[in-house]
């Protein structure tokens, strides 16, 4: 009799995860993690909503969602470069789904100085928060994915991880990795039909710029041939996009920095 509930249970759930779709968006609280997770809600998935301090703007974020009358939320808080609450993240999202269609590896802080008076706590704060994030997110949601033979992996990189920023060096060389984890993640994973792809996004209108007197933005945005920077909007329907994208698509680095580079 216990065995025939829990039967009917899996089959519950089974019937249940094969029509609605699952993402995890890391860093939603604000910019391109709150827009990614907006679009996916808006095109009726269930959006697991993470950030580590920002709780109530993530709330923000979970009641727009749940007024929108479009997908579902719900919030695991966690500090993403923690192996430990990444792990009870996942006990909570394979208790809802058991596995996840959609990991979008958002989170990431930055940090502008010269190298040399950079502190061990500084350096060890981008890695963690930039790239180890991103390992200990895949790794976590990979056997779900490969138990179906299928999933997308997308990785938020930056143009300055393509070819470095003077003054942000620890950050380029996060995204660097976060480049390179994504090319061999995606050979890795290939023959079981999971892409993995990253965005090299460049200078976006987000919270991370808000250093940037009228001034500097004025002569940054100069310097982009596009004249201007980019939206959260813009980089979230790229998010879209390569989650919707043709199976073969996988290992890419897709720059979108308005011509910068």
């Amino acid at each position: 009799m216990v065995m025939e509930r829990v039967f009917t249970m899996n089959l519950r759930n089974t019937g249940k995860n094969s029509l609605k779709k699952y993402v995890l968006v890391t860093g939603a609280s604000r910019g391109i993690g709150r827009s990614t997770a907006l679009l996916f809600a808006e095109n009726g998935y269930h959006v697991f909503l993470n950030c580590y301090r920002s709780a109530d703007a993530l709330e923000n974020v979970k009641a727009e969602i749940d007024s929108s009358g479009c997908g579902s939320c719900e919030i695991v808080m966690g500090d993403v470069g923690n192996p430990r609450d990444v792990g009870r993240m996942f006990e909570k999202i394979n208790e809802t789904c058991g596995r996840l269609n959609v990991l979008v590896n958002n989170a990431g802080i930055s940090h502008i100085g010269l190298l040399s008076d950079m502190s061990d706590g500084e350096w060890d704060a981008v890695l963690r928060t930039n790239l180890s994030s991103v390992f200990y997110c895949c790794r976590a949601a990979i056997p779900g994915m490969v138990s179906e033979k299928r999933g997308r992996i997308i990785n938020v990189s930056s143009m300055w991880g393509v070819s470095g920023a003077s003054c942000e060096a620890a950050y380029s060389a996060s995204k660097a990795g976060v480049c390179g984890l994504t090319r061999a993640l995606a050979k890795e994973l290939a023959p079981s039909n999971i892409q993995v792809n990253a965005i090299a996004c460049g200078v976006i209108d987000t919270a991370m710029n808000n250093q940037l007197d009228e001034e500097e933005r004025k002569a940054l945005a100069y310097e982009i041939p596009a004249g201007r920077f980019g939206s959260p909007e813009e980089i979230a329907k790229v998010i879209w996009d390569m989650a919707n994208a043709p199976e073969y698509m996988t290992g890419q680095i897709i720059g979108v920095d308005g011509g910068y580079l």
